[in-house]
């Protein structure tokens, strides 16, 4: 198993959730976007897919890959955590008027209740329901309906409720190896430093509670953790 940040930029954002790239004189909340690459069974599967930040009128995340010797038509699995703009809006291409899906063959796992959710959620800033809307109509999209289960034998997930109230997380085992991933409910290393319910969370009290019982798992199993938004260190092992 192997794991690569796709680093997609270091950002500024805004209350009205309009990202920036940050510069020194960025104001509002600071933030790394980074998908990230998983090659197991040999497949390359991804942890979410990032804003579709544009550089030189190009996916970022497509030079991401090329960096890699990768190609979208490489990816075979895209896992979403949630429906948030910065989680999913790279699944499409928006350099020109006409959208177009960047991975087209690719299988991708969503949560239904998620959906539902965001559909709820019709004047939120945190959801682009224009680039939503077309991701469900043409993706291949592979529906998770239920509490816990299984993507594949090595690949486990859960509904974490807490950043939004069907949250996914997951597990990667290997060779007595665990890779997991938190998303939004354990975006930064320093979550772990501070036990605090942040009231930018759907429910944060309990994304508090899953982060005590995760820095626990971590510290006793060895854990390798994914941090989705950390400016300094994307992976840690513990």
């Amino acid at each position: 198993m192997k794991v690569y940040p796709l680093i997609e930029g270091h950002f500024s954002v805004d209350k009205n959730k309009d990202f920036s790239i940050l510069n020194k004189n960025s104001k509002g909340l600071k933030m790394a976007i980074q998908p990230f690459l998983i090659q197991i069974n040999n497949e390359n599967i991804l942890f979410d897919i990032g804003l579709g930040w544009l550089d030189n009128n190009q996916p970022k995340i497509i030079k991401n890959l090329k960096n890699i010797n990768l190609q979208p038509k490489d990816i075979s699995k895209i896992l979403i955590s949630h429906l948030h703009k910065d989680h999913i809006n790279g699944l499409v291409n928006t350099s020109s008027e006409e959208l177009e899906l960047i991975f087209p063959q690719a299988e991708i796992f969503i949560q239904k209740r998620e959906y539902e959710f965001a559909l709820s959620q019709n004047e939120s800033h945190s959801f682009d329901f224009k680039i939503l809307d077309y991701i469900i109509k043409n993706s291949n999209i592979n529906w998770l309906i239920d509490d816990e289960g299984e993507i594949n034998n090595k690949i486990q997930y859960k509904v974490t409720p807490g950043h939004t109230p069907y949250l996914q997380s997951f597990w990667i085992n290997e060779d007595n190896k665990t890779v997991f991933y938190g998303s939004d409910n354990l975006p930064l290393e320093a979550y772990f430093k501070y036990h605090l319910a942040y009231k930018s969370d759907y429910n944060g009290k309990e994304a508090m509670e899953y982060r005590i019982e995760w820095e626990k798992e971590a510290k006793n199993n060895s854990w390798e953790i994914l941090f989705y938004h950390d400016l300094k260190n994307p992976v840690v092992q513990f």
